[in-house]
């Protein structure tokens, strides 16, 4: 394992200063904006912002407060953060960031954690940040599980939970799976029990109401962006690579399709760790590799879980629990959590650590029981 540093040559942030002073923008379309996609107006406010007031180096130095590493294992180059708390029976905990985001998804949640009793190691995933992209075809979230399961051995926890949202939801529930002597816990944000059509002949009156407002909402019915990057990852790639307002623009409106807020995108994720994550796609040169979970799969479903060990949620809702309980030892289904956006992490981390310093300490409580 290598030590590792986020050190971004000048030379790319000032290329990067340098696309953002010379975009060739689009006209605004007519009709609603907000149904046409991210609207000119905003995008250029947010651009400017990025080329003019944005200041990387005071985001990296605060990336750079966290140790980090480097480590390869099945033949991938693994950038990972490890950081320990102060307390001598810490739980160890791995987390896996969703798409399209990155470690910087848990910039606001380590110290939380950490003071709350977790030793946290945060993986970025292979083809997102600074982790290697994978060299073939076929990578499945079963074996990145394989290889957080191999990592947590190499750091020497013998015993640990994961945690997981998003991509993460698929993710940590595999751990278990590779490791089920050694996971105490799966700790998800969302996910599990969620329905489907199949589910309507025994959902309830109240229940199908639910699900019909579910298929309304943004992050079910905004850009398909399974079915985009199932179809063409190659061909987008070019855009987002090339044209920094490509990117900012995919990034927002993704972000904003996965507000569950009716406030701005801006008062529920703050714009500079919205752009610090995009900032690493950009300077890593990751968002045509990050898109294997999408072009790497058949297709859509929601993550189903394990019963190799207990799971928590962070909230229920619109999953329904005796659904998810077809196929998870359920413990911890809280249905009232607050958070405005799809990454809790981003936008409420207190509450996310206290919820998971919950969850973790029921599995503590079975464990002993089940000792006694």
């Amino acid at each position: 394992m290598e030590p590792f540093r986020i050190d971004i040559p000048q030379s790319e942030i000032d290329d990067l200063r340098d696309r953002l002073s010379r975009i060739r923008w689009t006209p605004q379309l007519p009709g609603e904006q907000s149904r046409r996609g991210v609207p000119v107006d905003r995008l250029r406010e947010l651009a400017g912002y990025w080329r003019d007031e944005f200041d990387w180096r005071a985001q990296e130095r605060r990336l750079n407060e966290f140790p980090q590493f480097t480590t390869e294992i099945d033949g991938q180059e693994l950038h990972f953060l490890h950081v320990r708390s102060k307390r001598p029976d810490a739980v160890p905990v791995i987390l896996t960031h969703g798409w399209p985001n990155s470690f910087v998804e848990f910039r606001d949640l380590i110290g939380p954690l950490t003071e709350r009793g977790f030793d946290v190691v945060v993986p970025s995933v292979p083809g997102f940040g600074f982790s290697a992209p994978p060299r073939e075809t076929g990578f499945t979230t079963e074996r990145v599980a394989r290889m957080w399961a191999e990592l947590m051995r190499r750091l020497g926890y013998d015993r640990y939970g994961t945690q997981g949202g998003d991509l993460g939801a698929y993710v940590a529930p595999e751990v278990a799976k590779a490791a089920p002597d050694n996971v105490a816990g799966v700790y998800v944000i969302a996910g599990l029990g969620f329905p489907t059509e199949a589910d309507l002949p025994e959902m309830t009156e109240e229940e199908r109401a639910a699900f019909a407002e579910m298929q309304k909402a943004d992050w079910m019915s905004g850009v398909d962006h399974h079915a985009l990057l199932r179809a063409a990852p190659q061909t987008f790639a070019y855009g987002w690579h090339d044209s920094p307002v490509a990117a900012l623009a995919w990034m927002v409106q993704k972000f904003t399709e996965f507000s569950v807020s009716s406030e701005p995108l801006d008062e529920v994720i703050d714009r500079d760790a919205l752009l610090t994550n995009l900032s690493v796609y950009w300077f890593t040169r990751t968002f045509g590799s990050s898109s294997w979970p999408m072009y790497d799969s058949a297709g859509f479903a929601w993550p189903a879980g394990q019963t190799a060990a207990p799971t928590g949620v962070f909230t229920g809702p619109p999953g329904i629990r005796r659904f998810a309980e077809r196929t998870n030892d359920i413990i911890h289904w809280p249905e009232h959590n607050p958070s405005g956006h799809h990454f809790v992490a981003m936008d409420a981390p207190d509450a996310m650590a206290a919820d998971m310093a919950e969850f973790f300490a029921k599995v503590r409580e079975r464990e002993g029981r089940s000792a006694g």
